[in-house]
């Protein structure tokens, strides 16, 4: 196996590990617990659901530091196609790490508003569901907005593939319009949130391009240039 197949391959799996990690605060924790416009039916479902509402937080600064790793190793398989483009892409992948970090401590307020009957007793129930609500709210927005980098990085990424000539240039076609539908996500959260829900469903099959993408990587890993010759570093 070559130096470039395996690195190709870790990358992938690094990749599928952050695919595999993201959604279950993302997805599957609003899912379980959440019901939306019943605080008080969610608030019950975090308290008896404890563990795994601490879970999910602890999912999402696991899922940071993997998207770090991940940032860098791509930059490490690609920098000798286009160090600059390499370097670009790094700095907006860079920025999902301490959006992640950050973005826990909302779900932390929510948890304390939850579970703070003790410190918190001057405020009514509904006064510390409401809490909650504005913290589990803020951590949706911050999702809406975080997802301008997620669109972001892609561009650089996918135009380090088209030119690599080691992964399929298909692939960085389609990491594209996943970037755009990233991008059409942080407009309709951040801007129309009334139509945030029709331009997910749309944009869902975009953002299968990433799981291609890696599945790629780990199955068939990077194939050196027919022509056996070096790719050039861009200064």
């Amino acid at each position: 196996m070559t130096t470039l197949k395996r690195d190709a391959r870790i990358v992938g799996l690094i990749y599928l590990a952050l695919i595999v990690s993201a959604p279950f605060r993302l997805i599957y924790i609003p899912g379980a617990l959440f019901v939306h416009g019943d605080s008080a039916t969610t608030a019950h479902n975090i308290a008896s659901h404890e563990l795994m509402f601490r879970l999910g937080i602890f999912g999402d600064l696991v899922t940071g530091v993997v998207s770090l790793l991940l940032t860098f190793s791509l930059y490490h398989l690609f920098k000798d196609v286009d160090k600059k483009l390499a370097a670009l892409m790094f700095v907006f992948g860079f920025m999902d790490t301490p959006l992640y970090f950050f973005n826990t401590i909302n779900d932390v307020g929510a948890l304390l508003a939850v579970n703070g009957a003790d410190f918190l007793a001057s405020f009514s129930q509904a006064q510390r569901e409401g809490l909650m609500t504005l913290f589990l709210r803020m951590h949706g927005e911050a999702i809406s907005c975080a997802e301008m980098f997620w669109g972001l990085w892609l561009f650089p990424l996918a135009w380090l593939v088209i030119k690599s000539r080691f992964v399929p240039r298909l692939l960085g076609y389609w990491l594209i319009p996943n970037g755009l539908a990233y991008l059409a996500l942080c407009v309709s959260g951040v801007v129309f949130p009334a139509v945030e829900d029709t331009v997910s469903q749309f944009a869902f099959p975009l953002q299968l391009a990433e799981v291609a993408f890696a599945l790629w990587l780990v199955i068939m890993g990077a194939k050196p240039r027919a022509d056996g010759l070096a790719m050039p570093a861009r200064s």
